[in-house]
């Protein structure tokens, strides 16, 4: 690591040098640092990450009852065990990534508090060169480095997605969102309403269920639910017979991801099959004159948005006791007591939680410019989800919608790691994913087809993203059983990446 010294506002800023400097000490920037340090040791690298430490969504999200939606035998590393239930409390996933960082010795390169301002690349120098803040005391930080490598996510940290309904002034009671849940928030005894019916919604109803005089979840329309025990029978059965943990890990990986491969085929083979099964196995966990039809019956096939898992059923069983229920609507206003429906109807509440979802973030919503011009990332092509056409020496950990993100933060680190040591091979300091001549014909898409794949949060922020052409090589996969075969095999030498 080598240092000079800059000028900025006439105060002396120490420049850092790394080799690779990774954006993000959440789940993909430890599993990249843990990907680099151990198959390529020589090279220097930092970890600036914003918060106060280490977790990325598991440190962000603090409402009750957080937790995985992702089964942790795939959400977890290949290279580390999970021993505990398959869907686990982020204090336990924060206790598995310390845990990564003190076995392997992480912590000294990660920096926090560190608030990315602009990044830009230089031709001339073949360097990427990294403005930072400190968060906690105000200073300036300059870096610069031979390759970037984002893994700060996909969404936006600081601030939810919430609707501007009207009327939402007139309400006296408290507004939340569950990515900015208020520490001193006392729900206890009181009347909550929560709007929205994916994956944070059934995770925060029956969490709090026991605590308040009543639970109610607003849903515009439908999710699809899966539910199943908290606890995995092969990884139990294997421990009972005192097999070697990394054994299991493995094991109860491969089961996972099989089962998880034959409920994608099947939703995609037969999605009015499929559509069926969903249904009726809710309507067993739920009393006999519930109106599934109404409240869990959705109007698009299976797997367009992602399936909410309900580890022990227990969203239905809060449902079931009374402590919480469902209503399918419309809000029409806020009111001063909670909200009116379109169908006339008022639901009272004391607080009122928007579990609507995300903000889009684009790497980071740093300010970034290639050669003093800044760039538009909408105006690229992504190569394989993780480069882009035109932006030298960067990749962008995107993971799975459809299996755990972990998997493909996998595949990633692999696909970095060897891409960096065929650049030495090669003697190259550059590399840059370009068109190839026979793909200039193509037709130029979105990076998603929402007739596959239409969740809102990328809905509404489509015209940010890069775009894909119809093949392989340009367009981000949701095959992870096939991406594993192809990113490993991936010809660094086809022509689509450039190295200079």
């Amino acid at each position: 690591m080598s240092t000079t010294v800059s000028r900025e506002s006439d105060a002396a800023v120490v420049t850092e040098h790394f080799d690779v400097l990774i954006v993000g000490a959440g789940i993909s920037g430890l599993g990249s640092a843990y990907h680099l340090q151990t198959q390529l040791p020589g090279r220097s690298f930092v970890v600036l990450e914003v918060q106060g430490g280490y977790g990325g969504t598991w440190r962000t999200h603090r409402y009750p009852g957080i937790r995985s939606d992702s089964d942790l035998y795939t959400f977890g590393y290949r290279f580390k065990p999970w021993v505990d239930e398959p869907i686990a409390s982020a204090q336990k996933i924060q206790r598995y990534l310390g845990e990564v960082i003190d076995e392997n010795d992480l912590a000294r390169h990660i920096r926090y508090h560190h608030h990315i301002e602009s990044a830009s690349w230089s031709s001339e120098d073949n360097l990427w060169t990294v403005l930072a803040t400190r968060t906690d005391s105000g200073d300036s930080a300059l870096f610069t480095a031979n390759f970037l490598w984002m893994c700060q996510g996909y969404y936006r940290h600081a601030e939810g997605y919430t609707p501007d309904w009207p009327g939402m002034d007139r309400f006296a009671g408290p507004i939340v969102h569950p990515q900015t849940w208020p520490e001193e928030l006392d729900y206890r005894g009181r009347r909550v309403l929560v709007i929205g019916s994916g994956a944070t919604a059934a995770t925060l109803v029956p969490a709090i269920a026991d605590d308040c005089a009543h639970v109610t979840m607003l849903q515009r329309s439908p999710t699809y639910f899966i539910s199943r025990p908290n606890v995995n029978e092969v990884a139990d059965m294997l421990r009972e017979l005192d097999i070697p943990e990394e054994w299991i890990h493995e094991i109860a990986r491969r089961k996972a991801l099989h089962d998880l491969q034959v409920l994608n085929q099947i939703c995609v083979d037969e999605p009015e099959f499929a559509r069926d099964a969903l249904i009726d196995a809710v309507r067993a966990e739920l009393p006999p004159d519930f109106d599934v039809e109404t409240h869990f019956t959705p109007h698009y096939r299976p797997w367009r948005q992602r399936l909410a898992l309900l580890p022990d059923g227990d969203l239905f069983q809060g449902i079931s006791s009374g402590k919480a229920s469902v209503v399918t609507d419309e809000i029409e206003t806020f009111t001063e007591r909670g909200v009116l429906l379109k169908s006339g109807r008022e639901l009272e509440a004391d607080i009122i939680v928007t579990a609507t979802g995300f903000n889009l973030s684009v790497l980071g919503d740093i300010s970034f410019s290639i050669d003093d011009r800044p760039l538009n990332l909408a105006d690229t092509i992504t190569y394989r989800g993780m480069m882009f056409t035109g932006v030298p020496n960067l990749v962008w950990i995107f993971g799975y919608f459809r299996a755990s993100w972990t998997l493909r933060a996998d595949l990633v680190g692999d696909f970095v790691c060897r891409l960096l040591a065929h650049m030495d091979d090669v003697k190259a300091t550059r590399v840059t994913a370009r068109l190839r001549a026979r793909d200039a014909d193509s037709p130029v898409l979105s990076w998603l087809d929402p007739e596959d794949f239409n969740p809102g949060y990328m809905m509404r922020s489509m015209h940010l993203m890069p775009h894909r052409l119809n093949l392989p090589e340009w367009q981000h996969s949701q095959d992870y059983w096939t991406e594993r075969t192809t990113l490993p095999e991936a010809d660094l030498d086809d022509g689509c990446l450039i190295f200079e």
